[in-house]
């Protein structure tokens, strides 16, 4: 009896046209991948494929929100932590194409109350490639003084407490992933712009490239959870002024379009996109707000944008091939590792 099911299974694909073959193919491989990562570490959350930005295969397991039953689903969305940054190396990319701002112009010419020497060898490509050697004052100033944890403060504000201590080495001369970086970007956008940070994302960003679902609001009931047995929520305060850093939410469909929009189309200049796929610290393979690194698939190495965010029990993937030819999203809400969820993302994308 099952082989005559199979035989009638394989008679039936083979009636299918091609793309709709080559979809089921896709998701059953997903399907498998997606089970055996479940059951063999653990994993819970949602895989997504897709093309020309939209979602063509998904497969998820476990729960959003384990109290109401919330099952994962490419519309639902979730933290995304540190693709936040390339969300906001994009808003910088469509000032500089305007003239409003310079990747290599001394960040005191936006921000002319800061501290002088810094401001004079430090640039907006330093802060967007984490390397400025501007320390990160924040974890000591909080712990020194824990009501300033998640207490809202004009980015002005922030950049005096948390981003102007003496450099720990010169501009450019290595990877530091601190936020600090992100803080002093979110005030010299607002300070070119007179706008606030959130409405400016929506009017060079969100807006434009038609994504409702990446904000800065919490919406749609997911949850994360500590990676724990029993699991126990995890959730904390955020601030407004660490918003160009971590802050935005997002589902798997828009952050497939993103990816789409902002490499494969001319939504930004030529320059701007190379600018953003440049690799400008080596040693971790760091662009403009985010990496760009090699996939093999199907014995040859592809150029991926790479971007990944760790927020709470949040996890987040989004791989971009640069040659036009696919991307992929892994969610997670229960304090995955990030090695793997690296690894689950390049395994997913091989199948495109």
């Amino acid at each position: 009896m099952k082989c005559i099911d199979r035989r009638m299974m394989i008679a039936g694909m083979a009636l299918l046209p091609v793309a709709a073959r080559a979809a089921s193919v896709r998701q059953a491989g997903l399907d498998a991948l997606v089970a055996k990562w479940a059951g063999e570490q653990g994993f819970r959350g949602l895989v997504a494929l897709g093309h020309k930005g939209q979602v063509q295969v998904y497969a998820a397991q476990g729960l959003a929100n384990v109290e109401t039953g919330l099952a994962f689903d490419i519309d639902l969305p979730v933290a995304i932590a540190s693709i936040s940054k390339r969300i906001t190396s994009v808003a910088v990319m469509r000032l500089v194409e305007r003239g409003t701002l310079s990747l290599d112009a001394p960040i005191a010419r936006y921000l002319p109350a800061y501290r002088q020497d810094s401001g004079a060898k430090v640039t907006l490509r330093h802060l967007l490639s984490n390397a400025s050697g501007i320390p990160n004052q924040f974890g000591a100033v909080v712990k020194a003084d824990p009501s300033l944890l998640g207490k809202p403060m004009p980015a002005a504000e922030a950049v005096k407490l948390f981003a102007s201590g003496d450099p720990v080495f010169e501009p450019g001369a290595r990877f530091d992933y601190a936020l600090t970086n992100w803080i002093l970007v979110l005030a010299i956008l607002e300070a070119v712009s007179g706008t606030p940070y959130p409405a400016l994302i929506r009017t060079l960003v969100t807006g434009p490239l038609r994504l409702p679902a990446i904000r800065l609001e919490h919406l749609g009931g997911a949850t994360s959870y500590r990676p724990t047995e029993p699991r126990t929520v995890w959730t904390s305060p955020t601030a407004d002024y660490l918003a160009a850093g971590g802050g935005f939410y997002g589902t798997a469909h828009d952050l497939m379009r993103f990816a789409h929009l902002v490499y494969d189309t001319s939504f930004l200049t030529p320059a701007s996109r190379r600018a953003l796929t440049t690799i400008e610290v080596e040693s971790d393979h760091y662009a403009l707000g985010g990496r760009v690194r090699e996939v093999v698939i199907g014995g040859k190495a592809v150029r991926c944008a790479w971007d990944t965010g760790n927020r709470e029990g949040y996890r987040s993937v989004l791989g971009h091939r640069l040659d036009g030819k696919g991307s992929v999203v892994v969610l997670n809400n229960t304090g995955y590792s990030q090695k793997t969820m690296d690894e689950v993302a390049e395994a997913a994308l091989r199948l495109s």
